[in-house]
């Protein structure tokens, strides 16, 4: 059979026109992010966490006396400045989230996530498109796999938000993420619809491929809490020892979950994801022996994906002992991460293995 006969073009230039449209989309949306942040900034109405004293308004907010334009002052109630308790403790409530509890920041923050839902629709449809244009699974290469992978994190995000979690601190950072990784997929990563090798024409495609995608959008995710754990701990720590933060990093920084808060976040986020990581891992063994009748051969990527399963349990077992939780599981977090992320472009691009024949 003529293998590109296989391929029905429009539906692969659909496919191709819903990519770039939905990173259009995703544009607008880190516009939107932008203006959420600069819109909402606290830095405006001065509010550092050494200035919100007074009594205790009604639930998660604090009662605060600003100045009026006559000379004299009024008393406002505002959305709580997160920080360390007195005591030390990092179990403190979360903040408004970027929108620093303004109203113009808050609407340009719903405008944003519309953006964002919107974005992820029309590219959702374009992965569905590439599926179509070939009938089978669209995720036979490393373009298909990126469009796929960016899809799913902003669906798991965007899952995170429907469940009421506070999790709209980290929109631009996973926009500016999504572009760039789609950026880079349509650029360099780019490869015409067309049928796979024999070997990948298997229902473990749709099995083990689709759980790595999976796993690799919610390590994403909890990346994005793990370095920002670090940044607002540093923070917290500065707050705590009588220093002054910078005025760009307060801006951004007491928006942010406290430290607790994050350090929960990430780590419950990999804790749950790791399982299915697992299972990947052994589907793939599977898969191997029924390709290439050997379960594990030591194969670049199979070195790697066990790597990127060790690093995460060294992790989790790490943020369980209690000399290990904070910043040193945290760095332990970041460099599993960045296993996963060789494992996904390293290996694919600069090594030579039995899973090169997909192409890039």
């Amino acid at each position: 059979m003529n293998l590109a006969a296989a391929t029905n073009e429009n539906l692969a230039h659909t496919s191709n026109v819903l990519v770039y449209s939905s990173m259009a989309v995703y544009t607008l949306a880190f516009f939107a992010h932008i203006a959420e942040w600069v819109f909402g900034s606290r830095s405006k109405v001065g509010r550092t966490a050494a200035e919100l004293t007074a009594e205790q308004g009604s639930a998660g907010t604090v009662k605060v006396q600003v100045a009026t334009k006559g000379g004299g002052t009024a008393v406002l109630e505002k959305p709580k400045v997160i920080t360390r308790s007195a005591t030390g403790s990092r179990d403190v409530p979360d903040g408004p989230g970027a929108a620093g509890g303004t109203f113009k920041g808050d609407l340009y923050g719903r405008i944003a996530v519309s953006l964002t839902v919107l974005a992820f629709l029309v590219e959702a449809a374009g992965v569905v498109a590439r599926a179509l244009s070939v009938q089978r699974a669209p995720w036979g290469n490393m373009y298909e796999f990126s469009i796929t992978f960016s899809t799913v994190a902003v669906g798991a995000y965007l899952v995170l938000l429907a469940l009421k979690k506070n999790v709209r601190w980290m929109g631009l950072i996973l926009v500016t993420a999504i572009l760039l990784d789609l950026g880079l997929a349509t650029t360099v990563l780019y490869t015409s619809s067309d049928q796979l090798v024999p070997a990948l024409h298997s229902y473990w495609l749709w099995i083990h491929v689709s759980t790595a995608i999976i796993c690799g959008a919610v390590f994403f995710i909890g990346g994005i809490g793990t370095l920002i754990y670090l940044f607002r701990d540093s923070y917290e720590n500065k707050l705590a020892n009588g220093g002054e933060p910078g005025s760009f990093a307060h801006s951004v920084l007491s928006r942010m979950p406290s430290a607790s808060t994050l350090d929960k976040f990430s780590y419950r986020i990999n804790a749950a994801v790791f399982p299915l990581w697992t299972f990947t891992i052994i589907a793939g063994a599977i898969w191997a022996g029924d390709a290439w009748g050997r379960y594990w051969g030591w194969d670049p990527k199979e070195v790697w994906s066990f790597i990127t399963w060790v690093a995460y349990a060294a992790y989790l077992h790490a943020r369980a002992t209690a000399g290990w939780k904070g910043r040193k599981a945290a760095y332990l977090a970041l460099i599993a991460f960045a296993c996963w992320i060789f494992n996904y472009y390293g290996v694919n691009i600069f090594v030579t293995g039995k899973h090169s024949y997909a192409g890039v």
